[in-house]
C-alpha cells in the first residue's frame, strides 16, 4: 500500500512499472481495491514465471525426460484438478484485467499529477537547498517554527532533545507539515514539547544530504 506521504486517502496502493512510471491507484470500496491488488499481483507473478520458462526452454532436456514428465503429469489427478480450477479463475481474472487496464489507461501518471501541482513536494525528506528556494528563505519555515516554540516554552525542561516524545503524535505532526495543513504548535495536540523536538530531529534525520561534511 502507498505510504501516507504519497496520499492521505484510504485504500491507495502504488504501482511502479519497469520503465519507472509511478501510479497511485485508489478506491473507497475495499472489495474493489482488493480485487485490483490480487489481479496485479497475479499478473506480475505470471510474468516472472513466463520469464523463467523462457530461460528453461533454451536449455535442451536429455532424451526420455520430457516423455517421463508428461506421463507423470497425466497420472497426477491433483494437477488436473488444479488446472481446471485455474482455468475458471483465469476467465474471471481476464475480465478484471480488462476493466483494470481500461481504468489505468485513463489515469494520469504520478509525474503528470505532480507537474500540474496536484501533489506538492514534501517538507520532510526534501533537499534543503530546494526547500529553502521553494519557501523563499534561508532556513525552512518548519525549523524556525520549532526553534521559536522551544525557546518560548521548553528552555526550562531537561533533556528535550535527548528524550523523544510519542512517536505516533510526532508522525501526525510530520503528516500535517507535509500536507501543508495550517499548523499551530500551541494547539493542545502538540502540548508535549518533546513532540516538537522529536519532529525537528526527524526532519534533520530525513534530509537526503548531511548538514555538515566531515
Amino acid at each position: 500500500m502507498a505510504s501516507k506521504d504519497k496520499s492521505s486517502k484510504k485504500n491507495v496502493f502504488e504501482l511502479k512499472t519497469r520503465q519507472g512510471t509511478e501510479l497511485l491507484i485508489q478506491s473507497d470500496n475495499d472489495t474493489v481495491i482488493n480485487d485490483w491488488f490480487k489481479v496485479l499481483s497475479s499478473t506480475i507473478n505470471n510474468q516472472a514465471v513466463e520469464t523463467d520458462e523462457g530461460i528453461e526452454e533454451e536449455i535442451p532436456d536429455s532424451p526420455g525426460i520430457e516423455k517421463h514428465d508428461k506421463e507423470k503429469e497425466q497420472k497426477d489427478p491433483k494437477k488436473l484438478r488444479s488446472f481446471k480450477v485455474s482455468s475458471i479463475d483465469s476467465s474471471e481474472q481476464k475480465k478484471t484485467k480488462k476493466n483494470l487496464k481500461k481504468f489505468l489507461t485513463r489515469r494520469p501518471t504520478l509525474q503528470a499529477v505532480r507537474e500540474k501541482g496536484y501533489i506538492k513536494d514534501q517538507v520532510f525528506g526534501s533537499n534543503l537547498a530546494n526547500l529553502c528556494q521553494r519557501e523563499n528563505g534561508t532556513v525552512p519555515k518548519f525549523v524556525k517554527l520549532c526553534i521559536e516554540h522551544v525557546e518560548e516554552h521548553g528552555l526550562d525542561i531537561d533533556g528535550i532533545y535527548r528524550v523523544s516524545g510519542n512517536l505516533a503524535v510526532i508522525q501526525k505532526l510530520r503528516f500535517a507539515v507535509n500536507h501543508d495543513e495550517k499548523l499551530d504548535l500551541n494547539d493542545s495536540k502538540w502540548e508535549d514539547i518533546r513532540v516538537i523536538t522529536g519532529a525537528l530531529k526527524m526532519f534533520f534525520r530525513e534530509l537526503p544530504e548531511p548538514l555538515f561534511y566531515i
